[in-house]
């Protein structure tokens, strides 16, 4: 079963945006495999809490990444 998860800032999204995640996620899964790939395909969306995540060793919030 393909699947697929993405995290991301909490809030960040919209349902519309998420729903768009989905879909076009399944679908290159389904490109990839084949059409029968569709109906087995998982895609989480993850919303991570403000200050709950980081890269390079460091913290990393919302704000930092508005500001840069």
């Amino acid at each position: 079963m393909p699947f697929a998860n993405f995290k991301v800032p909490a809030g960040t999204l919209t349902a519309e945006q998420k729903t768009l995640i989905v879909t076009r996620t399944t679908e290159l899964y389904a490109e990839i495999y084949g059409d029968r790939a569709r109906a087995n395909t998982m895609v989480l969306v993850e919303e991570v809490a403000d200050g709950g995540w980081g890269i390079g060793g460091g913290v990393l919030t919302l704000a930092e990444l508005q500001a840069g």
